[in-house]
């Protein structure tokens, strides 16, 4: 079976386009991606020819502007036609690519992709996933971060696209769900949160196994957490940062004074367990609810985040998860 083609972002990031190709070239090395590159044409050249990869699995799409993260999205998207991200985005909507990555700005991609690829039918708001890392794996977190303000009926949308989500792309089966929440008990929370609760309940086509608190998540009580996206943003941030924080308090405690003849045994254990918490395995967080898939990656993305965010792409594509969504909803 072919490859679907992935569009690129070659300019969107902290470390673009260097990294951003060469996750391409890698992604195509390991996997027999097929993608286009979209930017500047001349960069993405000068960064193509250090590597080696089969020449007519990459080709470029060439757009000679790049939207900022400190531009107003909707102004960005309308006046920056020739954008990469407009122009990556064009190419989803015209069929010519299957799906699209960036990891430039979260506010432009989000507004760009409603914009031109648009929400499936019956989908009240796109929301973006992100994958926690916990004791047993990863727990699916939806919203964490598009819709800061929510309905309830939008968190039941939540729930039964994370739960196609987590079933084809992640692979686990009858995913239990959690609904964000101060208690465990059904009467806790604020209005939105008992609403969502009753109308989960009343869902059949997923597995709701009531709320989850949020110093549970890490735990991996639940497979999906769903959530308003300024919950799911304040949540999500917060890991990020305590899970810089207590790695380097560690590696600065294991490095000094009597611990750093230890420090080297204990350098492969702690290099496992930092890769199951680094956000570059999963690669990036899709826009589900869109016609076409969207994956947003970490404005610091380098090469391994970009190459694993390819494959996500096409295991969706593969998988048909948009045809899934729009069968259910």
């Amino acid at each position: 079976m072919e490859k679907p083609v992935i569009a690129v972002d070659a300019m969107g990031g902290d470390h673009a386009p260097g990294e951003i190709v060469k996750g391409a070239v890698e992604a195509v090395n390991a996997f027999g991606s097929r993608i286009v590159l979209v930017g500047r044409q001349e960069d993405i050249r000068s960064e193509l020819q250090k590597y080696s990869y089969p020449q007519d699995h990459i080709t470029i799409e060439n757009a000679s502007e790049v939207i900022s993260t400190d531009e107003s999205p909707t102004t960005a998207i309308r006046r920056k036609k020739d954008s990469s991200m407009v122009v990556g985005l064009n190419l989803v909507k015209q069929g010519q690519a299957a799906a699209f990555v960036s990891a430039g700005s979260t506010g432009a991609l989000l507004t760009g992709a409603t914009v031109i690829i648009g929400r499936i039918k019956g989908i009240e708001r796109p929301a973006l996933g992100t994958m926690l890392p916990t004791t047993k794996g990863y727990t699916f977190l939806l919203d964490s971060g598009a819709n800061v303000d929510c309905k309830p009926a939008y968190l039941v949308q939540f729930a039964k696209m994370a739960t196609i989500y987590v079933e084809h792309v992640v692979g686990k089966k009858a995913p239990k769900v959690g609904l964000v929440n101060i208690g465990s008990e059904k009467e806790k929370g604020d209005t939105l949160s008992k609403e969502a609760h009753e109308l989960l309940e009343e869902v059949s086509e997923i597995n709701f196994v009531g709320n989850t608190e949020p110093r549970d998540i890490p735990y991996g009580p639940v497979d999906i957490v769903v959530c308003d996206g300024f919950v799911g943003n304040v949540i999500l941030k917060l890991a990020e940062g305590l899970s810089q924080a207590l790695f380097g308090a560690l590696k600065e405690e294991i490095t000094k004074g009597p611990y750093v003849l230890a420090a080297a045994a204990l350098r492969k254990p702690f290099g496992k367990l930092k890769r199951r918490f680094d956000s570059d395995e999963v690669g990036g967080a899709p826009f589900l609810g869109l016609k076409a898939l969207v994956v947003k990656a970490h404005g610091s993305s380098k090469a391994k985040a970009i190459k694993n965010a390819i494959k996500q792409c096409e295991t969706f594509v593969e998988n048909d998860i948009v045809l899934k969504i729009q069968d259910q909803l």
